[in-house]
């Protein structure tokens, strides 16, 4: 994953009052922590920022003031009716240095007739470098048989990342279909013809 590189301003006031100005100038505070350093905070271009982070673990480099920063998203705070970005948390990190992130798990294939999967760990832990960190980890479940498992220690991780969740957790499991799940499929499957009969009558 390539960083998003971005403009910040240093800020000096804090508050609800100053973010919802902050807001109304399509602006978004953010703080930078990390390496025991004192805290750095920030405001990002809302649109641009909102972009970049719409992947799991975005990587910015920020310009502050003529100087680089590299830093990972950890939090994104969004308002629960309007879903706009409130507040970002951000760890500052160092070329070649590990981070640990939680990565989302991603589904590939089909699993053999008669089947259905169920996913049962949406992200694992990993440890990578952050500049070169995982958008997912895909694992595929192509022709997998009823009764199958798929364990954390089965995924094949991208070059350069650990696995950090426990080998033996349950990523996917592979069942028989039940009637009802088999009876939805086939109504939907008739319901295609039938729509496009009427259609055609019209």
């Amino acid at each position: 994953m390539s960083e998003q590189k971005l403009a910040a301003e240093l800020r000096t006031e804090f508050g609800k009052g100053y973010a919802r100005r902050a807001r109304m100038a399509n602006l978004i505070p953010a703080v930078i922590y990390g390496h025991g350093a004192e805290p750095i905070h920030v405001t990002l271009p809302a649109k641009a920022t909102t972009l970049a982070v719409r992947t799991a673990n975005a990587l910015l480099s920020l310009d502050i003031n003529g100087e680089g920063h590299l830093a990972l998203v950890k939090d994104v705070q969004r308002d629960p009716i309007k879903q706009i970005i409130e507040h970002i948390d951000l760890l500052t990190v160092r070329q070649g240095e590990k981070v640990t992130v939680d990565v989302p798990v991603h589904v590939t294939g089909e699993t053999a007739p008669g089947t259905v999967h169920n996913l049962e760990l949406t992200v694992v832990s990993l440890e990578a470098e952050a500049t070169h960190l995982p958008e997912t980890v895909e694992v595929s479940i192509e022709g997998r048989a009823a009764g199958e498992h798929i364990h954390a220690s089965d995924l094949v991780l991208p070059k350069g990342s650990a696995l950090l969740t426990d080998a033996e957790a349950l990523v996917v499991n592979i069942s028989e279909a039940t009637a009802t799940e088999e009876e939805t499929e086939a109504a939907e499957g008739a319901e295609a013809p039938a729509a496009a009969g009427e259609a055609a009558a019209e």
